[in-house]
Protein backbone atom coordinates (compact mmCIF):
# COMPACT_ATOMS: atom_id res chain seq x y z
CA UNK A 1 0.00 0.00 0.00
CA UNK A 2 2.79 2.68 0.93
CA UNK A 3 4.86 1.59 -2.31
CA UNK A 4 1.38 2.55 -4.25
CA UNK A 5 0.68 6.03 -2.23
CA UNK A 6 4.47 6.60 -2.71
CA UNK A 7 4.25 5.99 -6.67
CA UNK A 8 0.91 7.81 -7.06
CA UNK A 9 2.79 10.92 -5.19
CA UNK A 10 5.93 10.83 -7.60
CA UNK A 11 3.27 10.70 -10.32
CA UNK A 12 1.57 13.66 -9.10
CA UNK A 13 4.96 15.72 -8.82
CA UNK A 14 5.72 14.52 -12.41
CA UNK A 15 3.00 15.51 -13.88
CA UNK A 16 2.47 19.31 -12.05
CA UNK A 17 5.95 19.58 -13.03
CA UNK A 18 5.43 19.49 -16.89
CA UNK A 19 3.79 22.62 -17.48
CA UNK A 20 6.23 24.99 -15.52
CA UNK A 21 9.38 23.43 -17.34
CA UNK A 22 7.70 23.89 -20.52
CA UNK A 23 6.12 26.74 -20.09
CA UNK A 24 7.14 29.28 -16.89
CA UNK A 25 5.52 32.18 -18.35
CA UNK A 26 2.32 30.73 -18.96
CA UNK A 27 1.99 29.33 -15.40
CA UNK A 28 2.98 33.05 -14.48
CA UNK A 29 0.17 34.31 -16.29
CA UNK A 30 -2.22 31.57 -14.82
CA UNK A 31 -1.29 32.11 -11.43
CA UNK A 32 -1.97 35.78 -11.52
CA UNK A 33 -5.52 35.07 -13.21
CA UNK A 34 -6.29 32.72 -10.00
CA UNK A 35 -5.68 35.50 -7.36
CA UNK A 36 -8.77 37.48 -9.20
CA UNK A 37 -11.13 34.01 -8.94
CA UNK A 38 -13.71 33.78 -6.05
CA UNK A 39 -12.95 31.76 -3.54
CA UNK A 40 -15.71 29.60 -4.01
CA UNK A 41 -15.24 29.29 -7.18
CA UNK A 42 -11.65 27.80 -6.37
CA UNK A 43 -13.12 25.55 -3.79
CA UNK A 44 -15.84 24.21 -6.14
CA UNK A 45 -12.96 23.07 -9.10
CA UNK A 46 -11.05 21.51 -6.44
CA UNK A 47 -13.98 19.48 -4.94
CA UNK A 48 -14.94 18.92 -8.57
CA UNK A 49 -11.71 17.99 -9.51
CA UNK A 50 -11.20 15.79 -6.25
CA UNK A 51 -14.43 13.54 -7.18
CA UNK A 52 -13.60 13.24 -11.21
CA UNK A 53 -10.17 11.50 -9.52
CA UNK A 54 -12.15 9.24 -6.95
CA UNK A 55 -14.60 8.51 -10.19
CA UNK A 56 -11.59 7.63 -12.20
CA UNK A 57 -9.71 5.05 -8.84
CA UNK A 58 -12.96 3.75 -8.81
CA UNK A 59 -13.08 2.56 -12.58
CA UNK A 60 -9.55 1.63 -12.89
CA UNK A 61 -9.23 -0.28 -10.08
CA UNK A 62 -12.56 -1.51 -10.22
Amino acid sequence: MWHDLLLALALVLVIEGIFPFLNPEGLKKTMLLLTQVDDRQLRFAGLTSMIIGVILLYFING
